[in-house]
């Protein structure tokens, strides 16, 4: 099987139902946009921590999950959609690093270790995506929980950066204003 066809050199790309839409649409810019956040996700493992490596894979799987939601317009039964459950499961993720982790009384500045920082630039991608998909969620019907995914993410990847700097022994520092 070749990996190019062809297909998209004039600016257009099909999705999941094979119809044709412009590589610019809003649809295209979602969940091209979750695809960059699971390639960023890609970089930051391993951690060096098992457990946070384990939830980065799930992660992986979960935005697999919102993209192939994402490009279907009219999902059928037994097609891969966002549900209450991936968010939950990430809610149990950050609720189980909060006993870990101090109680945040301000603002952190993005940084720490180079896993840490990247996971805040990978909690910024999601709330790109976020943004992208919400856009989408304005022009065209989607599955809700395709939001409200990348929303709890974004606090998630958040959570995830103050462990592994927490770890690492690096401690946030607040902004100066």
């Amino acid at each position: 099987m070749k990996i190019y066809t062809g297909r998209g050199d004039e600016g257009m790309t099909d999705l999941r139902d094979m119809s044709r839409v412009s590589k610019t649409s809003a649809r295209i810019e979602a969940y091209g946009t979750v695809d960059e956040l699971n390639a960023l996700v890609g970089t930051v493992t391993p951690t060096g921590h098992d457990d946070v490596d384990e939830k980065l894979t799930g992660v992986q799987n979960h935005l697999h999950v919102v993209q192939a939601d994402l490009a279907n317009p009219d999902p059928d039964e037994g097609d891969p959609v966002v549900a209450e459950e991936h968010v939950d499961r990430v809610e149990s993720w950050i609720d189980g690093y909060d006993d870990e982790l101090e109680p945040l009384e301000s603002f952190i500045l993005p940084g720490g270790s180079e896993k840490g920082a990247r996971l805040h630039h990978a909690r910024t991608v999601c709330r790109r995506a976020e943004r992208r998909v919400v856009a989408l969620a304005g022009e065209e019907e989607i599955n809700d929980f395709a939001v409200e995914y990348l929303n709890r993410l974004s606090d998630g990847l958040f959570t995830f950066a103050r462990v592994v700097n927490e770890r690492e022994g690096i401690t946030g520092e607040s902004p100066t204003y």
